[in-house]
């Protein structure tokens, strides 16, 4: 084998169960969890029943793609798993290895197979940076088991892998950490005295906690970077607290004030959907970036617009659900920062377009008579007649087909018998409910002359 050492691709040929204790390390290496069982998040693949839990607990591992955003334990599952399978790990990076390098690892993957050994397990983190030829490359040496690849990525696989190597990949998606997850690892850093900094006795005020929580968007290595940061400050200062101003300054951010389970988080949202429904896209927008910017989960605010899409604009523009629809997926997609943009313009959209509460009001009312009411029975030309019994005891006797008549329509009582006659749905004149009305009236004129002829 070559004995030219590879910067950043560390190989081990076994499980060492151990991590990084250099305490020259930043925090984040040095609490990267040592097995599976300290693992904190990604249930739906490491609880039980979970392909990576049973993948490790077997032993035996195959090519993988983890997209996942970043933070979220794409490397720290491929060492865990690599580990597992008791077989040689190689990391590189699609940013800093070429095809020389590439062509070495595999050289030594094929040697050692020779030798006996087990697979090469080759994690390569940000695939998608490669070109398309490089990616290419894999090909045979998956297919042959030289290698087991696991790659990893932030963006979308079907966008960014080449095809025929997606197809030899099982793709896992990977998700954000939680709140609750991310505390937990930041409270095991504060007590791990071999690893973390423990040793220093350190208290984080829970305010300080709530924010370097948010600030991390999920990614629990920002939490632990900028917590190290604040513990530094805190140890200079010959303090044993982390407070907020401490945090904030690690993170090079100020903590707004925005409380995500108290009053101001309330306060904030009504303003952001009051100024929605006076149609004041500048209020919109500061309400917006106002909660984004305390660490609001942007899939909660996507939520509200959507909601505010159907009970505040509704058919006035018919267009303002899915482009609120449009956003909560553009968001859940590309992530944060970058998602701040559509759910702008989804806010912009919403705030300018035109206003109608007649959906909210029609559902109101639907509602009320059927609690009122209770279950009706449906009129009998209104049921179908599956059977001979059905049809003979009047099952859909007399049902008049819409388009069997002129311009589709025809006189005919769609409510139970009760109800016959409410009107639950008036549309507004605003936006393209105008035309619904007139729509509504014509028909009306139509079925009532028919029925009076």
């Amino acid at each position: 084998m070559t004995k030219r050492r590879r910067q950043g691709a560390p190989l081990f040929a076994a499980p060492q169960g151990k991590a990084s204790s250099d305490r020259a390390a930043p925090l984040a290496e040095r609490m990267r969890p040592r097995t599976l069982d300290e693992f904190v998040g990604q249930e739906h693949l490491l609880g039980p029943g979970g392909l990576l839990r049973e993948m490790a607990e077997s032993g035996e591992i195959h090519s993988l793609l983890l997209w996942g955003p970043p933070g979220c334990g794409k490397t720290t599952l491929a060492e865990l798993l690599a580990r597992s399978a008791n077989c040689p790990f190689v990391r590189v990076s699609a940013v800093l290895a070429g095809v020389a390098e590439l062509r070495e690892i595999v050289d030594e993957a094929e040697e050692r197979l020779r030798l006996g050994g087990r697979p090469t397990v080759l994690f390569v983190d940000e695939i998608h940076r490669f070109n398309k030829a490089q990616q290419e490359a894999f090909l045979p040496h998956v297919e042959r088991g030289t290698i087991v690849l696991l790659g990893a990525t932030t963006e979308n696989p079907s966008f960014e892998v080449v095809p025929p190597l997606l197809s030899r990949l099982s793709v896992l998606v990977l998700r954000p950490l939680a709140a609750e997850e991310v505390k937990a690892i930041v409270h095991r850093a504060l007590l791990d005295e071999e690893r973390g900094l423990g040793k220093l006795g350190l208290e984080l005020l829970p305010e300080a906690r709530e924010f370097l929580v948010e600030f991390a968007q999920g990614d629990a290595r920002v939490a632990l970077n900028t917590l190290e940061v604040a513990a530094r400050m805190a140890v200079r200062r010959k303090g044993r607290t982390i407070d907020l101003g401490l945090v904030e300054k690690a993170a090079q951010r100020r903590a707004l004030l925005y409380d995500k389970a108290g009053e101001e988080h309330y306060n904030v949202v009504s303003a952001f959907i009051k100024s929605l429904r006076g149609s004041d896209p500048d209020a919109a927008v500061y309400w917006l970036l106002r909660m984004l910017e305390a660490g609001e989960d942007p899939l909660f605010v996507a939520r509200r617009m959507v909601v505010f899409a159907s009970e505040d604009v509704g058919n006035a523009d018919p267009r303002a659900l899915s482009v609120a629809v449009a956003a909560k997926e553009a968001v859940d997609f590309v992530g944060m920062p970058e998602g701040r943009l559509p759910l702008t313009q989804a806010a912009l959209y919403l705030a300018a377009a035109p206003k109608s509460h007649a959906v909210l009001r029609a559902m109101q009312a639907a509602e009320e008579d059927v609690k009122k009411h209770g279950a009706l029975p449906v009129p009998l030309h209104l049921r179908n007649a599956p059977t001979p019994l059905a049809k003979a005891v009047g099952y859909g006797a007399g049902y008049r087909y819409p388009h069997d008549f002129e311009g589709h329509v025809v006189a005919q009582v769609y409510l139970p018998e009760k109800l016959a006659g409410r009107r639950y749905y008036e549309p507004s004149e605003e936006g393209e409910e105008r035309e619904i009305a007139r729509r509504l009236r014509s028909w009306r004129e139509k079925t009532s002359s028919r029925d009076e002829s």
